[in-house]
Parts: structure tokens; sequence; C-alpha cells
């Protein structure tokens, strides 16, 4: 057990999910006071009896992130609860199916009032939709941010992990929505890291590569439990020629929250992605 998260206080936004779960169980296991943030209760009850049952400290709040009155009553309370936040991982966001195109690129159909009943082009995306997307990625990283980051700031130390993708780096096909916001939480860990410096905050991401979630099923897998179009596609830019497993991402996630192992790291995003990145796909 690492003395550095015993009794330190560590908030988790998008805690039900299969990455942020995971970090919320390696955090608690640490001895860290966990609290879990999400919008379903359903799923973060799961993983809060995970972290009771393995004798782990937690608390559990279900709120919007990207909803500034409610992040800053919840950063009030924890620090009444459970004391100053000291680690902060930024895990909320996501896509919407309606964000999506169903072509990789333009086809002349996608104008036509006769097109295709199954096609969806980028000039036919809902543009509110689009926007939640956006927000929930850009603004549901900002907002906690600068919620907790108040607390780290007074107690003049703090590490604060944003969650960025392979989307931020080079966009994949489909998701304009999506690779447009995870592009902007790289340029915000950076800028943020260099505005917090002084504060002796540390402020870093992680880019997570290809890893099976309940939506990503979907889309990465066909109905008979092969491989989909994408998922072979995916398969093929990826050197280590499988998908990752949650339990993986701990080992980045734990340095950049270390402040011996890693106090001199700040504003870089590290990817965790079987290679993906580095193959250039000829």
């Amino acid at each position: 057990m690492s003395h550095l998260f015993q009794d330190q206080t560590a908030v988790i936004t998008g805690a039900g999910g299969v990455l942020c779960s995971e970090i919320a169980v390696k955090l608690a296991a640490e001895g860290a006071k966990t609290v879990l943030v999400g919008r379903t209760e359903e799923k973060l009850k799961k993983v809060e009896a995970q972290i009771l049952a393995a004798g782990g400290a937690c608390m559990v709040r279900t709120a919007d992130v990207t909803d500034e009155a409610a992040m800053e009553a919840l950063a009030d309370e924890v620090e009444r609860t459970c004391g100053p936040c000291r680690y902060l991982i930024n895990g909320a966001g996501g896509n919407n199916n309606k964000a999506i195109t169903t072509n990789f690129t333009y086809e002349p159909e996608e104008l036509q009032e006769n097109k295709p009943e199954d096609m969806v082009g980028f000039f036919d995306l809902d543009m509110g939709v689009f926007e939640s997307v956006v927000k929930i990625n850009t603004l549901g990283t900002v907002i906690p941010a600068r919620a907790f980051a108040r607390q780290m700031a007074r107690a003049g130390r703090g590490s604060i992990l944003n969650f960025a993708s392979m989307n931020s780096t080079r966009p994949l096909t489909r998701v304009p929505a999506y690779a447009m916001s995870k592009a902007a939480v790289v340029n915000f860990t950076q800028w943020f890291a260099t505005y917090l410096a002084p504060a002796g905050i540390r402020v870093n991401a992680v880019a997570p590569g290809f890893f099976v979630n309940d939506r990503s099923r979907k889309i990465l897998f066909a109905a008979d439990g092969n491989l989909s179009k994408r998922g072979e596609n995916i398969m093929n830019h990826t050197p280590m020629g499988r998908f990752g497993e949650a339990k993986e991402l701990w080992g980045c996630v734990s340095w950049l929250l270390d402040d011996e192992k890693a106090g001199f790291v700040t504003g870089i995003t590290v990817p965790v992605d079987g290679g993906f990145l580095a193959h250039s796909g000829i």
C-alpha cells in the first residue's frame, strides 16, 4: 500500500464507468477516501459495494459535472465531510449515437432528398446533440477541475488527472463532436498545468486506447460476437492485437498521481493504447 494515497481524498467523476470504477477501487485499496461521482446511482452503488466489501472508504453522489452550482456544492460537502480534495480524476464524458455519422467521408447522396433512410452524414447531424457532446467532455472537465482545484490551491498541493482519448491526437472517422472535444481536453490540460504550477498542483491526462465497455461493445462487435468492421480496423491498427483491460490503466494513472514518482511531471498526456498511435497503418 502506498502511503501517498492513505487517508487522502480522491474525487472520481464518471466513477460508474468501466475505467474509472477500476481506478476508484484501486485508490480505495491504497487507503484513499474515495468520492464516486456520476449520473447513474445504480452503477455507482455497485462500485461502492466493491470498495466497502474490501474495507475501503467511500462516498457516493449523483451529479451533473456540467452544472457549476452542483459541482461547487459538492466540493464544499466533500471538504467538510472528507477533507480537502488531494486527487481529482476527471473521467466523466462520452459520446452520443446521434452525433455520429454513418458514412466515413462525404458522399453526394447525403444532400439529396431521396437519400437512403439509414444514411446520416455530417450535414444531417443535430447541432444540439453535437453541442451536448462537446459540453460534457470540455466543460465536464473544466467545471469539476475549477471547483476542486480551489481546495488544492489553498493546501498548496494536489494532482488532477483528465481523460483524453485517441481522438485527441488523431481524429477518428464518424465522431466529429467527440474528436473535437477530446482534442480540447489535451489543450486545457496543458493550459491548466501551466496556470496551476505556482500553486503546487500538477495537471496531466491519460489517453486510453480501445477498452471495451457497454457502449463501445455495440460498435466493436457484431451481433454474432465477432468483430465488426470497425473493430477489425482497430485491431489492424493496434500492434498488440487486442483491446485493453481496465486494470492495465492503473499503472499509468497511479504514476501520474504520485507526487514522489511524478513530482516533476505536469501538462502531459500519456497514451495507453497498445501502440495504436505509433502505427501508421502502412
